[in-house]
């Protein structure tokens, strides 16, 4: 038997087909990658999330969204929708559609079994390269841990802040911002 050969996709084709399809994938380097649905801890971070800093950020500069908002990161061609991200000031896009954001300031991923890997690793090293970018904040969907890297004036990336307890919270410095553990983790269930 012989492996069928893998299709490779441009830009500009997985752009056609991810504006049309009923589901989210990711794309780097010539392939496409279905997204997996979430969890109920999951959704519920992110919920809250989007629920605390929207009320922020509300009349401010800044604004956030969440994983339906698709980014793009030109140096390395990831295309990818983060569980959160913020922008501030004027959203800079990929073209005339508005549909990928190119400036994000903070991107936050909520981890999973699945997920957390590539997300420490490989995608954290992915998104160090947005110049935009000053913070990423990392949440556990399975146990109360948070962590945020920030990068500094030199450039270098940092974990700046952590909370492992429900009663501790995360700064982001970078927008001014401190969630607490508490109302992150809210109607959350069978965390260990």
């Amino acid at each position: 038997m012989t492996a069928q050969p893998q299709k490779y996709y441009t830009q500009e084709e997985y752009l056609e087909l991810e504006r049309e399809a009923d589901y989210k994938s990711e794309y780097f380097q010539g392939e496409i990658f279905a997204m997996a649905g979430a969890g109920h801890n999951h959704n519920r971070i992110v919920e809250n999330l989007s629920i605390e800093v929207g009320s922020f950020f509300r009349g401010k500069s800044c604004r956030t969204y969440s994983s339906d908002q698709r980014i793009h990161i030109p140096a390395n061609g990831l295309y990818t929708y983060p569980d959160l991200l913020l922008v501030c000031g004027k959203n800079e896009y990929l073209d005339d559609k508005k549909d990928t954001i190119l400036n994000p300031v903070v991107i936050v991923e909520v981890l999973s079994e699945s997920t957390e890997a590539y997300d420490r690793g490989e995608k954290f090293h992915f998104y160090r390269s947005i110049s935009t970018l000053k913070e990423y904040v990392l949440i556990n969907s399975r146990a109360v841990a948070a962590e945020v890297f920030r990068k500094n004036d030199e450039g270098i990336w940092m974990l700046a802040s952590e909370a492992y307890v429900i009663d501790k919270s995360i700064e982001l410095a970078s927008v001014g911002l401190t969630l607490t553990m508490q109302d992150i983790y809210a109607q959350t269930e069978d965390l260990v």
